[in-house]
């Protein structure tokens, strides 16, 4: 039997598949090794539907994983290559779909891997886009016919405004005045993904292609976009931590953390109430965007959300964006399933559960993650909505 489809979404066509026509709920795996058969299964029979892969952390010989030199990208690193086919197999054969996000792009280095420094080259000079597009065609041309992997996620969390005008979560009419000025510049992220995108399907016809709003891919930074993206196979994706002064680890550490629902800085506003509706509300952005531009709500994906485990009442955070998100039926990830190298968003943990020692000894020594994990009270609120 078909799937019955919502008048607000639109099936993909035949040759892609239907996967995405419906939700899809899934986690994010970002981390330090490749992941362990195991971690794949235990995703899976949690009824977790896909998977979104990072690399960017994994050992290489090179400079940068897959890329071999963020600052003079030659062409993939065919061992990188194989460590990230097997990847893909892994979590192909556990019953995930696979979207594969990198942290880096040639000219365009992650932070955590370039000495904690923000990497603008990609959108300060519109001949490094080149590079860019060169490492996904090239990207595409290995990945084509793999079953498992649902779609490209062509960079994690952009942020070509950054070292711009444009203030984080300014007004709308804000972030449209802006986008005028730098509309066909190097800082046109709609332009960018129409260039790359156009590599992509220079040898993958198929493959959907999963497009990050922008500064940092904040659920309100679509609202400069003036319309789609050319191609009718793109999804679009926004991540959520707002506020992020509540959600992050760094709250923990305050002499008074803030509290959910509570009060909390968030652009200009230093005293905002975030609450359910105030979630609702913020997550809705997307939605009316999508909307105004014609854009079924199943092309419409939370990429990641989450909040530090042990921040007073993330169980409740958790729950209201949940609770957003299904409302409006758009697909899902968590972040972060069993992080190797950081347990801040690991709820299996609980809310005061501790890795213990010989997490981090093995981190240290380069070895894979020696915990036995199971549900939580915490995390079943995620599994429970899988």
């Amino acid at each position: 039997m078909l799937p019955i489809l919502l008048s607000s979404q639109i099936a993909f066509s035949a040759d892609v598949g239907d996967f995405w026509e419906t939700p899809q709920h899934g986690g994010n795996v970002f981390n330090r090794l490749p992941a362990s058969t195991e971690l794949y299964s235990d995703l899976s029979a949690y009824n977790a539907s896909w998977v979104r892969i990072a690399y960017d952390k994994w050992p290489s010989e090179s400079r940068d994983f897959l890329l071999g030199d963020a600052d003079d990208y030659q062409g993939l690193v065919p061992a990188d290559l194989k460590t990230l086919k097997g990847e893909i197999q892994r979590a192909g054969d556990a019953g995930l779909k696979v979207v594969i996000s990198p942290l880096s792009l040639p000219a365009y280095r992650w932070a955590q891997n370039n000495n904690g420094k923000f990497d603008g080259r990609l959108f300060s000079d519109k001949a490094n886009w080149e590079k860019a597009a060169a490492f996904w065609k090239d990207l595409a041309s290995e990945l084509k016919d793999s079953p498992h992997v649902a779609a490209y996620n062509i960079i994690n969390e952009p942020a070509p405004e950054k070292q711009s005008s444009l203030k984080e979560h300014a007004s709308a009419s804000e972030m449209k005045d802006w986008y005028e000025k730098v509309k066909g510049s190097s800082r046109d992220l709609p332009a960018f993904y129409e260039h790359i995108v156009a590599a992509i399907r220079e040898v993958d016809s198929n493959t959907p292609i999963m497009v990050d709003a922008g500064w940092y891919a904040a659920a309100d930074s679509f609202n400069y976009w003036e319309k789609t993206l050319s191609d009718d196979k793109v999804l679009y994706s926004f991540h959520m931590y707002e506020p992020y002064e509540v959600t992050s680890a760094p709250n923990l550490r305050r002499d008074v953390p803030l509290t959910y629902p509570g009060n909390a800085p968030f652009g200009d506003n230093q005293s905002m109430r975030w609450d359910k509706a105030q979630v609702a509300e913020y997550l809705n952005q997307p939605v009316e965007w999508a909307k105004s531009v014609g854009l079924p709500t199943n092309k419409l994906v939370a990429g990641e959300f989450g909040c530090a485990r042990k921040v007073d009442n993330c169980a409740a955070y958790l729950m209201d964006v949940i609770a957003a998100l299904d409302a409006n039926q758009l697909h899902w990830a968590f972040y972060s399933f069993r992080e190797d190298a950081w347990d801040a968003m690991n709820y299996e943990l609980g809310t005061k559960g501790n890795v213990g020692w010989k997490y981090w000894q093995a981190m240290e020594e380069g070895k894979p993650d020696p915990t036995k994990y199971s549900s939580s009270g915490l995390f079943s609120i995620i599994q429970q909505k899988l």
